[in-house]
Formats: C-alpha cells, sequence, structure tokens
C-alpha cells in the first residue's frame, strides 16, 4: 500500500494488527463522541488563505523549554506502544531523536526508561508520569528520571481512574477471557505474532517491574489501572512532585481555565490541552474548542501546548494558529510505528513537516513565531 497519510498509516496499522492492539489505539471513552469531535472541530478550523504576499523559506525551528527544535512537534505518551512493533518505545525514541524532537516516554511502557534512554540518550527523551497510589514508588521514579538526565517530566492529571472504554471489552483488551481472546486473535496475524508476539519480550511493564516483578505481565493491565491510579489527588498534593524536580514540570490533561490558573500557581512551566484523546471522560469539549480560552487566561505566564485530533501537519498549523506553542502527537505516531517501525515515525514526521511548509507558505506566513489567529477564517 502507498502511503501518503495518517490515515494511510492507520489503514496498514489495522490490517497488520490484532483486533485487542487496533481497538486500544484506535477507540475511545463510551460512544466516542470526543473522540470523533477532536478530528472534526480541529478540521472544521478553517485556514485563511493568502496570496501574492511574498515567498521565501519556511522556517519550522522553535525554542520550547530553553531548547530550540527543528519542528514544534514532540510524540506524546503512549501505554504499552511497544506491543505495536518489536520494544516499540525505543524505535520512535530513535525516529525523534533523527528529527531532533521530544519523545515522552508513558509510565507504562513496554520498555523502561534506562532501555529507552540506552538506545536513543537522554537530550530529547520526555517522561510522563501518572498518579500512583503508592508515592514511595513515584518517587523512586522521578530519582531514576533524574538518575538518567531526563530533564523534562509530563505530569498526567486527567486519568486519576481510567475512562470507561467499551471497544476494549469487546476486542479482549479487558474483559472475560481477554488473555485467550488476544492469544487467538494473535494467531491470525502471523507477521506480527513474529515481530512482536514472540521476538518482541518481555511484555510486561518496564517502568513497573521493579515494583510488581512478574505480575507487571499484560494478563490484566486494564483492570491493574484501575486498582493503582489514585483519584484522591489534589492540587495540593502536586507541591512534593514540584519539589523533588528540578526540569519543567508540564502538566498534561488541563480543559479548563480554572485548572490553567491553578497549574501556573503551583509552578508548572507548561500544560497540555488536552482530553486524554477522548479516552477519558466522554462528552468534554475537544481540545481545539477549549484551546483558545486556556491560551487567553494563561498564554503569557507559561508554555501551552495541544493534543488530540492531530493527524496532519495542516492540524498542527491550526493548532498553533490557535495558541499552542507546540503539538503533542498520539494515535498519529502510533499508526506509523505499528505500519513501518522506526521508518513509518521518520516518514511521518517527513510528511507532517511537509504539509506545514505548504500550508504556512500558502496563508502567508513564513516562520512558526508569525503563525496566530489572524491565519484563521473565525467566524462567531
Amino acid at each position: 500500500m502507498i502511503i501518503s497519510s495518517t490515515l494511510d498509516f492507520r489503514e496498514v496499522a489495522r490490517r497488520r494488527l490484532p483486533r485487542f492492539l487496533f481497538d486500544y489505539a484506535d477507540g475511545g471513552a463510551n460512544s466516542e463522541y470526543t473522540l470523533r469531535r477532536n478530528v472534526q472541530d480541529l478540521g472544521d478550523m478553517a485556514l485563511r488563505q493568502r496570496v501574492l504576499v511574498g515567498g521565501g523559506a519556511v522556517d519550522l525551528t522553535t525554542t520550547l523549554f530553553g531548547q530550540q527544535r527543528p519542528l514544534p512537534v514532540m510524540l506524546g505518551p503512549v501505554g504499552i506502544a511497544g506491543m505495536f512493533r518489536r520494544r516499540g518505545e525505543t524505535q520512535a525514541a530513535r525516529a525523534a531523536k533523527a528529527a531532533g524532537i521530544p519523545f515522552c516516554l508513558s509510565t507504562v511502557s513496554l520498555c523502561s526508561l534506562q532501555e529507552v534512554v540506552a538506545a536513543a540518550g537522554n537530550e530529547h527523551v520526555w517522561f510522563q508520569l501518572y498518579v500512583l497510589r503508592d508515592r514511595e514508588f513515584m518517587r523512586d521514579l522521578l530519582a531514576t528520571a533524574q538518575g538518567l538526565g531526563v530533564k523534562t517530566l509530563v505530569f498526567t492529571v486527567d486519568m486519576p481512574i481510567p475512562g470507561s472504554r467499551y471497544r476494549d471489552a469487546h476486542s479482549g483488551m479487558s474483559g472475560p477471557n481477554a488473555p485467550l481472546r488476544r492469544i487467538l486473535q494473535a494467531m491470525a496475524k502471523p507477521a506480527w505474532a513474529w515481530d512482536v508476539g514472540l521476538n518482541g519480550r518481555p511484555h510486561r511493564l518496564g517502568n513497573l517491574e521493579p515494583l510488581l516483578g512478574k505480575a507487571s505481565g499484560l494478563n490484566d493491565y486494564i483492570g491493574w489501572l484501575g486498582a493503582n491510579f489514585d483519584p484522591t489527588i489534589m492540587w495540593k498534593d502536586l507541591d512534593w512532585i514540584r519539589s523533588r524536580w528540578t526540569g519543567p514540570l508540564i502538566l498534561k490533561g488541563i480543559l479548563d481555565p480554572e485548572d490553567a490558573r491553578a497549574a501556573v500557581d503551583i509552578g508548572a512551566d507548561g500544560i497540555v490541552v488536552s482530553n486524554h484523546g477522548g479516552r477519558q471522560l466522554d462528552g468534554v469539549l475537544s481540545s481545539t474548542r477549549a484551546l483558545p480560552a486556556i491560551v487567553d487566561a494563561v498564554g503569557d505566564r507559561t508554555t501551552v501546548l495541544a493534543d488530540s485530533g492531530v493527524r496532519s501537519g495542516l492540524d498542527v498549523v491550526r493548532m498553533l494558529a490557535l495558541g499552542a506553542k507546540g503539538v503533542l502527537l498520539g494515535r498519529a505516531w502510533l499508526y506509523a510505528m505499528a505500519a513501518r517501525g522506526e521508518a513509518g515515525v521518520t516518514q511521518l514526521l517527513d510528511l507532517i513537516s511537509k504539509e506545514m511548509r505548504v500550508a504556512m507558505t500558502l496563508t502567508g506566513t513564513h516562520n512558526i513565531a508569525g503563525i496566530s489567529r489572524k491565519n484563521l477564517v473565525i467566524n462567531d
């Protein structure tokens, strides 16, 4: 299949993956209304085309948290990404390193921080932390990350409990007889079974193995999330994270201006406007609709990033025009990696760069700093 867009990567991934993995990547919470609105609302943002306003080279470089980057894009955290290609987090991290952009490793990754840093170095690796009931272990994870030279922490605040993801129960990611159903599905996908099922072991949550040992496998992955995430955490509880982390601290999962102000008040260096890709609370605002009000509230006090619904370079430009300083990719890079591994992620980033250059040229903007709401047609 000729791949020329993120949707092409998605189709190749669908053909290659067992159903339980594809539906885990592709699905959202409940009726998936927010998942659909993320994509639709972003696509509905009309770019303002301008002509005969001067040509010249388009500069995609930007500075985020004191570091210049060649592209205002990051690979966002995705749980169990190592199940989509052999040791998948290391492949994605290498692609990010080659592109000069950050790769954010999930707490619930197959590959541990040590393995990813060994594969790609620490310069481009960020670490994402969840709210766990075991605070001592969270402290150990923070110490491990800092000991490996990781500079940036992304603390996810919108997952105190897992959302209701109906597709996971239907597909075999969770629910009755899930392990048996996954084995039968894997047998029907021999290329994946050879690459990941047999040669991608160990199938354990690498960062959690020191805590869980042999119980860090994936037999009841969704059940473990529900049992070990902490729904009691409050803003005041974040003080101990800020006091223990010396580098940039980014809070991911902000949808309301009041929460954005609270994040700034506790010392967050950045926030990610996000609804977890529509995977948590169905029926909430899309990131596209939430972003402008949050930028207006705190954009002059902290670095505002955004994710959810981004499928192309045009979408990246739209998010930047709405006020984000950078954009995290999630499903887009996961589809690409599932389809073609490290080479797929590299190809995706190249496609996004080219699409951004087209969009910027035809909206009369030639550098990232020049992108603003003037590049959109907004009908009140």
